[in-house]
């Protein structure tokens, strides 16, 4: 090993930061002057330093993957106990449906009660939404032997979303139950209160005008009742919501921005008429003068 003095490395450490400046300007200087040179230069370090590089990049891509492999499986993990307790909370709830179920058909034959019929539904396709800020409705393509007539019922996969207006040869105006002229009677589930939706050409129709002192509680569930003939009791609507200012309003459980398909359902309601089968009241005769 070289020994070398106290005052030499204090030489050799004084000069490396002035070398190293030094050099650095002048390949500066050359890459300026000699642009060639100093391309080929560069191409040259860059082929060294490529496969040094990839033996780097390998296993940081190795680790990177174990990684992720490793929060796929613990999000697995989770969500496999996540579908455990829910499919064991749904046989629960599958046995209660059951035992509901076979006592209502024992209560039936007890009561000799009817069933209730099934409603004939047809299918039609949103062809346009009509909404805008004064109105709510949808535009619904129909057959040309069509049996849509106003005032049937429209539900999607969820709840209730409006009822038919109009009705033409080829189409059918759907009136939605947000429009600002729709008013449904409703009732909570739970409790049987009366009340009517309101529709605010907002997305949230509110409730008006409940029966008795229970104010419906948010949370609870809205649907349909039956009062005037026009909607059958019991489809599902919403759950009730307190708006700002205290108001009562019910997000519904039909996504209405996103409709395509709509199920138009005939309970033989007579409850809303087409115009032409209002009867007007005959005049009264008045006395003519002799």
């Amino acid at each position: 090993m070289i020994r070398l003095s106290v005052p030499l490395r204090q030489t050799i450490a004084r000069l490396v930061l002035p070398v190293l400046i030094a050099a650095s300007f002048g390949l500066m200087l050359l890459g300026k002057a000699d642009t060639v040179l100093a391309e080929r230069a560069r191409a040259a370090l860059a082929d060294l330093l490529v496969p040094l590089y990839g033996m780097l990049a390998q296993p940081v891509g190795t680790l990177r993957d174990a990684a992720a492999e490793a929060r796929h499986l613990i999000r697995l993990r989770s969500e496999n106990a996540r579908l455990r307790e829910e499919n064991a909370r749904l046989r629960r709830w599958r046995d209660v449906a059951l035992a509901l179920e076979a006592e209502n058909l024992a209560l039936r034959e007890v009561l000799h009660a009817p069933a209730a019929p099934t409603p004939e539904f047809t299918t039609a396709r949103v062809v346009a939404d009509l909404g805008g800020a004064y109105a709510r409705s949808a535009l619904l393509a129909v057959g040309p032997q069509h049996q849509v007539r106003k005032g049937q019922v429209a539900l999607d996969g969820a709840g209730l979303v409006g009822r038919i207006s109009e009705v033409g040869s080829r189409s059918a105006r759907l009136l939605l139950v947000t429009d600002i002229n729709s008013r449904i009677p409703v009732q909570v589930e739970r409790t049987r209160v009366r009340a009517i939706l309101a529709g605010t050409n907002g997305p949230r129709p509110r409730l008006q005008h409940w029966t008795g002192g229970d104010q419906p509680a948010p949370g609870e569930r809205i649907v349909t009742a039956s009062e005037g003939g026009a909607f059958p009791a019991g489809l599902p609507v919403g759950i009730v919501r307190e708006a700002k200012g205290g108001a009562l309003e019910v997000e519904l459980f039909a996504d209405l921005d996103r409709l395509e398909f709509v199920r138009l359902h005939e309970f033989g309601l007579n409850g809303i008429l087409p115009p032409e089968q209002v009867t007007r009241p005959a005049r009264p005769r008045g006395r003519t003068g002799g």
